[in-house]
C-alpha cells in the first residue's frame, strides 16, 4: 500500500499530459504561488511511441492512441500524480497556515495574525482596526459639519429655478437672469386691465385685483 497523500482545498489542478503543476491561493486575499512545473517522465516515453506510430501507421498508431486515452482517463488518480502533488504541497508549506477557527488556508504575509494565532478575518489586526475606525469617524465628522453650514445663503431660493431660459431658449444654471439675452429667468406676467407686473402664479393682480 503506497503513502498517503496530503493536500489541501485552497489548490487548482493545472497540470496536463506532459506535466503536473498546481496553483495554491489564499482563501482571504486571494494571492498565491504555483508549485514548481514537474515534467511527466512516462509521458515523455508515449510521446516516441506517437512519432513512431505516425511514421509507420498501424498497429503502433492503435497502440498510441490507446496510451493517449488510458493517460487522460487515469490523470486524476496516477502514482506520477500524486507523487508531483505531494511535493507541491510540501514545497508551498512554508507559504500559508491554516486558521483552527474558520479552518481557511491564508497566505503569512499578509493574511495570518502570528500575534493571535488565527487569520485576520477571525482575529484582525488591532492598527487596521484602529485606522479603519479613525477613517470611518473623520469621514462622519466630516459629514456633521458639513450639514451645520449653510449652503443656501448665497441662493435663490424664492425664483422658480429654471433650466432653460424662457426668451431665448438657452441653457441655465440657475439664477435671475439670463446670461446669454439677459432676460428674467421668472416668466414675466403683466396685468390685462392696469398693466403692472406679477410673480408667476399669482391668481389676481396686486395693484387692481382683476383675475389674471
Amino acid at each position: 500500500m503506497g503513502e498517503i497523500v496530503p493536500f489541501t482545498d485552497n489548490y487548482s489542478d493545472q497540470s496536463n499530459l506532459d506535466g503536473f503543476q498546481f496553483e495554491f491561493y489564499c482563501e482571504r486575499c486571494g494571492n498565491g504561488y504555483r508549485s514548481p512545473y514537474q515534467p511527466n517522465v512516462k509521458e515523455r516515453g508515449k510521446g516516441v511511441l506517437r512519432a513512431a506510430g505516425g511514421m509507420f501507421g498501424g498497429r503502433l498508431t492503435s497502440i498510441s492512441n490507446a496510451a493517449e486515452t488510458m493517460s487522460w482517463n487515469r490523470g486524476t488518480n496516477s502514482k506520477a500524480k500524486d507523487d508531483a502533488l505531494a511535493k507541491a504541497v510540501e514545497a508551498v508549506r512554508d507559504e500559508f497556515e491554516q486558521c483552527r477557527a474558520c479552518g481557511n488556508w491564508v497566505c503569512i504575509k499578509v493574511c495570518w495574525n502570528a500575534e493571535i494565532g488565527q487569520c485576520a478575518n477571525c482575529s484582525p489586526f488591532v492598527v487596521d482596526e484602529i485606522s479603519r475606525a479613525q477613517a470611518a469617524a473623520q469621514v462622519e465628522q466630516i459629514r456633521s459639519k458639513t450639514r451645520e453650514k449653510d449652503w443656501t445663503e448665497e441662493l435663490d431660493l424664492t425664483t422658480r429655478a429654471k433650466v432653460n431660459c424662457p426668451q431665448c431658449g438657452a441653457a441655465v444654471d440657475g439664477g435671475k437672469f439670463c446670461p446669454e439675452c439677459g432676460g428674467k429667468l421668472a416668466k414675466v406676467l403683466f396685468c390685462t386691465n392696469c398693466g403692472a407686473e406679477q410673480k408667476e402664479g399669482t391668481k389676481f393682480c396686486s395693484e387692481c385685483g382683476t383675475k389674471m
